[in-house]
């Protein structure tokens, strides 16, 4: 596949997703998942595989912490954002980084790569028909005792959102479902825990724990910016980290963070 054919089912809708990074509810995802992520991992520097990584935003804030970091993605836009961003970082940090173009289940299977302690795939699955060719992807590229951080839209809350704005059909046609439109006008699938938990083992990965992600502000506008204030914005960050990790909160979530291992 040449460079100029790769492409997923998000990228007709790339450039409005771009848009919308920096604000609120791009804050708590990136915000939320650092955290997580941060009560999961092995110390630095183990190598990390960041598949999907998009612009980089986890990729580089691993790297700071002292991570050796690859990034992939299928994104030609995406990833000059990741490098443009990369370029302003001090030189240790840029040492740190690889950044490399592909679809995530055809670079598994064409790059030669030893197994790594920890594999990201966050926002990649519900933009998958069949999300287990990028687990089988994931699982390939995890070493014994690794972990894999799987970010995924949460299909058992799936009826929140439209619930919540008041869209009764919407909210009516979600309960049972897995498909929804997202805001970027992107036919997705959703994520239930159980299945999910279920595909992972097929593939040997044992779910270790989970969060969710946007409890309290999955609602806001797409364009409405974080507090200015950032005793205010730690305050709503505090609270949405505590309930992502709190039944029965985080079973609403918009989002479930997934952690899975590799048994020795």
């Amino acid at each position: 596949m040449t460079p100029a054919e790769l492409h997923t089912a998000f990228t007709a809708a790339e450039r409005d997703w771009q848009s919308w990074l920096g604000k609120l509810r791009d804050v708590v995802r990136q915000e939320l998942v650092t955290r997580q992520l941060g009560a999961e991992l092995p110390p630095p520097p183990v190598p990390v595989i960041d598949l999907g990584c998009g612009q980089g935003t986890q990729a580089l804030r691993l790297a700071r912490r002292g991570y050796q970091v690859t990034g992939v993605d299928a994104s030609a836009d995406l990833l000059a954002r990741f490098e443009r961003d990369l370029a302003a970082e001090p030189a240790e940090v840029r040492a740190r980084v690889r950044v490399e173009r592909g679809l995530i289940e055809h670079w598994a299977e064409r790059t030669v790569v030893s197994p790594v302690a920890a594999v990201l795939c966050h926002g990649v699955l519900m933009y998958q028909a069949d999300p287990d060719p990028v687990l089988r992807a994931v699982a390939g590229l995890t070493a014994p005792g690794g972990i894999v951080s799987l970010l995924v839209r949460n299909g058992d809350a799936l009826a929140m959102r439209p619930g919540l704005a008041g869209d009764w059909a919407g909210c009516a046609e979600a309960f049972g479902s897995d498909q929804y439109a997202n805001r970027i006008g992107v036919a997705a699938r959703a994520d239930r825990l159980a299945d999910l938990t279920g595909r992972l083992a097929r593939v040997g990965l044992e779910l270790t724990a989970w969060y969710g992600v946007r409890v309290f502000t999955d609602i806001a506008a797409s364009d409405a910016n974080p507090p200015e204030d950032p005793a205010e914005l730690e305050a709503l960050l505090d609270c949405e980290e505590r309930a992502g990790r709190t039944d029965p909160y985080r079973r609403v979530a918009a989002m479930a963070h997934l952690i899975a291992r590799r048994p020795a």
